[in-house]
């Protein structure tokens, strides 16, 4: 019941108690009078019946001012006191209770004397707890660094398929391409089966269970799937165990083979090609040589003719194992991979190899780590290797210095030596030789490499140290440093929250969603920034922000942050509040673009907004113009602080955010609040399970019951 009504219900039953007392001394009175008396007594009572009915109302008014007194002074107070207390226990231990009169203010002394010694006693226990957090702080942060430095993509899902760890690599690898508004689709408490094939996942995980049950210690499974953008990924499964030894999830180790396997099929169709080119010349040579070998006494003419054919067909077999031979380097050529590394890290590969090859000496007179080409690392060195063997061999040079310099958008690798002068032709005729090495032989040469990396090479008389007599020049094209994964900046911690392994507990839960409870569920907390306040009247969404919360935690790494063009002016005093002006809206995808990679984003979580009535009107009007229709369940934070505090007036972010003791930062800007909101959701849960608002059908149930739930846009 509303406090008003409390208000009028006490009123009207303190106005009756003194009304019947009234009316009991009036029978008291009247009894045992005379009847005369008892004739004056009513004459009178009926000429002042306009003056009794008067003093009845003022009675009635007095009433309820003395009720409204009291309940606004001490039971309404009283109720904010014990929700502020709740406040101190579930959320916020540092506040403290002011402003509070009479036998209340001793109340409220009492209860900050309590709050002092539970946190006081909160602080042994943090300090008790802190050796073990730190240990386990230590193995989190070991774990995140190895995931981070592996090469390889790596997903760990439970036996439902739900992700309980990821890597940057493997997030990079599902990453849609191309996508005006690109987001990851990897995520904690996301389904695998949304990245791979459901079948073929199920498959792997039905192999790797048979070899377990067949006492196979190390089983594993393999699988090749597509991916967004045509791609093509391998996995290797491996099991994770419970502890009765059956499967409890999947460790996935992932790699981009497209090119490997274009590769490997045009491979094999070379080898079909060249089989079939051989069949019929192999077949020729046999039969003439299985006819003179049965007929010793053949005519001269015949034995001739039989010759004559075995020359020919040997001619046409070595012409067409040379034509197969191009080709295969051909392919070897298209195999030559491109990555960008460091100089420093090629030369001193080149230099181990050049004195383990050819047991000369080499050395590096110049290098900067700085300074990065794009290359295949393996290629490249085998055709320095293959001129200094040139050199080695036929000029008996033992000695070679290796350096780098930038050259204006290329870079240029010396080779260097002292002693002999090569001529242009002879290094034309090394660089078209195929590579070789000692017993190392390769089909391309040193000038197939190099068409390769687009590069070229030529001899240039004086090292570029001053001590040589002269070096090969390789120019080649600069490379970039290696990507880092791009985070956003405001809201990256230091250490990536990649994983979750509580999620192997809470997948068993099959309950219905508005059965499940809170503390389980995954979230979508949200907010927009638009060009005004009516979106009835045609204002437009101009950015969306959004953080994930997954097994009550907010995951500041799995963030949607997106600007979207509006098409049409911002309202001055919105664009005042959020800071965004056209300019920056000026070449963004439009909603239509937006919305769908939100929708995805959202998949399988509860939306919770701040005023969600608001954003989620926006969202309803975009439904028809984009087809996209979020159907998810929605919580709204002001209706839930509502819920939990139903004596406190103010619900605002801020007025929320401070009584919680959540710090207010990146407000009126759509991620900044989505992040302010997320905090404050999981603030929340604690007090509405203390009021018994334990799954999502009973805080939806809560909240529309909410006087704040009639607002309308």
């Amino acid at each position: 019941m509303s406090a008003r009504g409390k208000i009028l219900v006490w009123s009207a039953a303190l106005y009756g108690v003194v009304l019947a007392m009234l009316a009991a001394f009036g029978v008291l009175l009247a009894t045992g009078l005379p009847e005369r008396d008892a004739a004056a007594l009513t004459r009178i009572l009926e000429q002042r019946a306009p003056a009794l009915l008067f003093i009845a109302l003022l009675l009635l008014l007095g009433c309820v001012v003395a009720v409204n007194s009291l309940y606004g002074g001490y039971l309404a107070a009283a109720q904010g006191l014990a929700e502020r207390t709740r406040l101190i226990h579930g959320a916020n231990t540092g506040l403290r209770l002011a402003g509070y009169g009479g036998q209340l203010a001793d109340v409220a002394a009492a209860i900050n004397e309590l709050a002092d010694a539970y946190r006081d006693l909160e602080r042994d226990s943090e300090s008790c707890a802190a050796e073990a957090r730190a240990r386990l702080e230590e193995e989190r942060n070991r774990l995140a660094a190895l995931m981070s430095e592996l090469a390889q993509g790596v997903l760990v899902c439970n036996a439902e398929g739900t992700i309980l760890l990821y890597n940057e690599q493997a997030r990079a690898l599902f990453a849609a391409p191309g996508a005006s508004a690109p987001q990851p689709l990897v995520g904690l408490g996301r389904s695998l089966f949304a990245l791979l094939d459901r079948g073929q996942v199920a498959h792997a995980a039905q192999k790797l269970q048979r070899s377990l049950d067949r006492g196979q210690r190390l089983p594993s499974a393999r699988l090749v799937a597509p991916i967004p953008g045509g791609r093509l990924i391998r996995a290797q499964v491996a099991p994770f165990l419970d502890a009765g030894a059956r499967l409890a999830g999947m460790v996935l180790a992932l790699e981009d083979v497209t090119r490997q396997l274009e590769h490997e099929s045009q491979r094999r169709s070379l080898l079909q090609t060249f089989a079939t080119r051989i069949r019929a010349p192999t077949a020729n040579i046999r039969a003439a040589a299985e006819n003179l070998a049965s007929d010793p006494g053949i005519e001269a003419s015949r034995r001739a003719q039989f010759i004559d054919i075995i020359a020919a067909e040997s001619r046409a077999l070595s012409m067409t194992i040379d034509a197969a031979l191009h080709e295969y380097a051909d392919a070897l050529k298209a195999a030559l991979t491109l990555e960008d590394m460091r100089t420093a890290d090629l030369l001193e590969f080149a230099r181990q190899r050049i004195e383990v090859a050819l047991g000369a000496s080499a050395m590096i007179a110049a290098a900067d780590d700085a300074l990065w080409v794009r290359a295949d690392s393996y290629a490249l060195v085998q055709a320095m290797l293959h001129l200094a063997a040139r050199l080695h061999e036929e000029h008996g040079q033992r000695s070679f210095e290796l350096s780098v310099r930038a050259a204006a958008g290329h870079v240029e690798i010396d080779l260097g030596w002292s002693g002999a002068i090569i001529s242009s032709e002879t290094l034309s005729l090394w660089e078209a030789q195929p590579m070789q090495t000692g017993a190392e032989h390769s089909l391309l040469s040193v000038r197939d490499v190099l068409d390769q990396h687009g590069g070229e090479v030529w001899f240039h008389k004086g090292g570029a140290a001053g001590a040589s007599t002269g070096c090969f020049r390789f120019l080649l094209p600069s490379g970039e440093p290696g990507p880092v994964a791009a985070r956003a900046g405001s809201v990256t911690a230091s250490r990536p929250e990649y994983y979750d392994f509580d999620l192997f507990a809470g997948a068993a839960i099959a309950t219905a969603l508005n059965e499940s409870r809170l503390a389980t569920l995954s979230y979508t907390v949200f907010d927009t920034e638009t060009t005004g306040l009516e979106p009835s009247a045609g204002d437009e969404i101009i950015s969306i922000g959004a953080v994930r919360v997954v097994n009550g935690r907010l995951l500041r790494n799995e963030v949607f942050e997106q600007l979207v063009n509006p098409l049409r002016p911002l309202n001055p005093q919105s664009a005042r509040v959020h800071g965004i002006d056209a300019a920056a809206l000026e070449g963004q995808p439009r909603i239509g673009e937006v919305l769908p990679v939100f929708h995805r984003f959202c998949e399988d979580t509860v939306l919770v907004a701040h005023n969600a009535a608001f954003d989620m009107r926006f969202l309803e009007l975009k439904q028809a113009s984009t087809g996209v229709r979020f159907a998810h369940p929605v919580l709204d934070t002001l209706l839930l602080s509502a819920v939990a505090h139903p004596s406190l007036e103010e619900h605002t972010l801020e007025a929320i955010a401070g009584r919680l003791g959540v710090s207010v930062m990146g407000r009126h800007t759509a991620l900044g609040d989505a992040l302010l909101t997320g905090e404050i959701l999981l603030k929340l849960l604690p007090l509405l399970a203390q009021r018994g608002v334990l799954t999502l059908g009973q805080a939806l149930e809560a909240s529309r019951k909410s006087y704040y739930a009639r607002l309308q846009y």
